[in-house]
Formats: C-alpha cells, sequence, structure tokens
C-alpha cells in the first residue's frame, strides 16, 4: 500500500489585524489578562461579506502553485470548516465553485479544531488505496462574524481568528516518507463543553427571538473542562501515533499543535518532555483559527526552516466534538 505525502501548501489570513487594545475597547477586558492567559496578542478579521470559502480559495491558489499543479490535476476536494458559508450545501462546494476542478467530489468535515487533522486522515485513505492522486485539504475559518463582543462572552470571543490553511496531498514516491499514520478520536458525551447550542436542528423554529435572547447562537466553553482534557489528550494521540510507528518522543523533530492557548501549548510540550525548540506555536499573532491553525502552523513552519528533509513531524489536535487526534509524517 502505497504512502501519501504533502507536495504543496499555502495559507491565507485577512490583511485586517484585531489587537487585544482594540477588543479592550468595546469589551471589559485587557492585553494584559488576553497574553497571560491564551498567549494571544493580536488575530485576523475578514470584513463583512467575506466567508471560509474565499479564504480557502487564497490559501488553495498557493498550495496549487507551490505543488506546480492546475486545478484539472486535483481529484479531491476535503474541507473542514465550523463556519460553513451557507447551512447547507457544505463550503467545498463554494470553494469547488471558484475553480476549474471539473466535476470531481467535494467534501465538508465538520472536525471543528479536529477538522484538518479529521481530513488530512480522509484524504491519506484514498490516495493509500490508489482511489485518488492529487487531493485537496483544506482548513477555513471565519469566527469574528458569529462571535459574542459584549462582556457575556469575552472569555470566549477574544480567542478566535479568521484565516485558512490548504494542503496538496499526493502519492509518495519514496516509501520511507510520507504520512506514515493517522489516529481519530471522540467523546461525544462531552459535546456540550464547547459548541453553539443555536440553531437548532431538532426544534422548530430552528433560532428564536428566545434562542437569541439567551444568547444561544454564540460560543459556549466550559474553559476549565476543555484545558484539562486538551493537555491530556495531546500527550496521549502524539504518544500513540510514535509508539504506532516504533518511535518515541526523542526521534520527534517538531510538534505542531492545534493552536487553541499558549499554556495548553506549552504543558502539552512539558508533558511530552519536548524542549521550546521543538514545538512550534504561532497562536500570538493570530489566535484561535481551529480547523485552519495546523495548516497555518504547518505552513509557517516550512517557511521559517523549522522542518527539513527527513525530519519527523507530528500534528496533533484537540477541541469540540470532544475530538482529537494526530498525523505522524516523515517530511
Amino acid at each position: 500500500m502505497r504512502r501519501s505525502k504533502i507536495i504543496g501548501w499555502g495559507f491565507y489570513v485577512p490583511e485586517k489585524v484585531v489587537t487585544n487594545f482594540d477588543l479592550a475597547e468595546i469589551m471589559d477586558t485587557s492585553d494584559e489578562w488576553i497574553v497571560e492567559r491564551t498567549g494571544i496578542k493580536e488575530r485576523r478579521f475578514v470584513e463583512d461579506g467575506v466567508g471560509p470559502a474565499d479564504l480557502a480559495r487564497e490559501a488553495t491558489k498557493k498550495a496549487l502553485a507551490q505543488a506546480g499543479l492546475e486545478p484539472k490535476d486535483i481529484d479531491l476536494i476535503v474541507l473542514s470548516t465550523l463556519n460553513p458559508d451557507h447551512f447547507f450545501p457544505g463550503s467545498a462546494f463554494s470553494l469547488q465553485a471558484m475553480f476549474e476542478f471539473g466535476e470531481i467530489a467535494a467534501i465538508d468535515v465538520r472536525g471543528q479544531c479536529s477538522g484538518f487533522v479529521y481530513s488530512l486522515s480522509i484524504a491519506d485513505q484514498f490516495i493509500k488505496t490508489g482511489m485518488y492522486d492529487n487531493i485537496l485539504v483544506v482548513g477555513a475559518e471565519v469566527h469574528s462574524l458569529g462571535l459574542d463582543y459584549s462582556n457575556n462572552g469575552r472569555d470566549v470571543t477574544v480567542l478566535f481568528g479568521d484565516g485558512a490553511g490548504a494542503v496538496i496531498l499526493g502519492p509518495s514516491h519514496d516509501p520511507e516518507k510520507g504520512i506514515l499514520s493517522t489516529h481519530l478520536h471522540a467523546q461525544g458525551e462531552h459535546l456540550d463543553k464547547l459548541c453553539v447550542p443555536a440553531p437548532m436542528g431538532n426544534r422548530r423554529p430552528r433560532i428564536s427571538q428566545e434562542m437569541i435572547e439567551q444568547r444561544l447562537h454564540y460560543p459556549k466553553m466550559d474553559g476549565r473542562f476543555i484545558f484539562r482534557h486538551a493537555i491530556q489528550r495531546f500527550a496521549e494521540v502524539v504518544n500513540e501515533a510514535l509508539s504506532a510507528n516504533g518511535y518515541t518522543t526523542a526521534d520527534l523533530d517538531l510538534f505542531i499543535p492545534h493552536q487553541a492557548n499558549l499554556r495548553i501549548t506549552k504543558m502539552s510540550g512539558q508533558k511530552l518532555g519536548l524542549t521550546e525548540e521543538k514545538v512550534f506555536s504561532n497562536i500570538h499573532k493570530y489566535g484561535n483559527t481551529t480547523a485552519a491553525s495546523i495548516p497555518i502552523a504547518l505552513c509557517e513552519a516550512i517557511e521559517e526552516g523549522r522542518i527539513k528533509d527527513g525530519n519527523l513531524v507530528c500534528l496533533a489536535s484537540f477541541g469540540s466534538g470532544l475530538s482529537w487526534g494526530s498525523a505522524l509524517i516523515r517530511w
């Protein structure tokens, strides 16, 4: 069975920079409070009328150019977002309409913060079996248009930003290189710990004035619960990937976690026994871009020379669902 490898990559973030000081002007918070608890200094926000597919388009252009491919060379689109452009159809179809991909399949993945790792795993299976050769995998998010900017929502609102990252998977011509394995998990019993309660697909109407007055259309999070579980699951799923391939943390060259919170990133690295140089973080610039955070971080790690030929790299995620996962890659 052949392996898949990343042959193209690119990311895009909106031009509009929103600092902690900007948020402090509209809600009761401060730069000091946000940095101390999250490590975030600024994030990017879209303008009205811009959706995740628009951001995905720009990231896709870069990934195609880097891979030296045309849209007609792509066999499948797998896009992850928790904020689709429309209630239905999914944003993968919106992205497909922006390029001359032809009538290839388009798959939306609702894996939230773990969406990119889930999507990467799906694409990996298609290439391993020989069904497809070149697959576009995208994580794209627009949070800023759906956050609660009152004091009621400040603890969640300060965390999120907008952006998109894309990679193109193709078959590896070196049996020792590429995606070695992926590992996916979920624990639905805790889905209420991080969610947007409304609209509700099992209610009539799906969204009501009462729900809006109760602010149920905004994200809700049990921060302490998520923090504790994230650190536990990151360590577990990274070790799972390493063990499955006969490696230990000593063999790992770079760990790229989902960018949720700098304290989670640091504590996860410490729990794994990794030095700071082996843990990548860019949350201070972009905040939490959920499904887009890992591909954005991966692209920046490559650009900064943090990933070199032959390096062992582990991507790992944890988020709403609850969901978590990892992908071990020999670059």
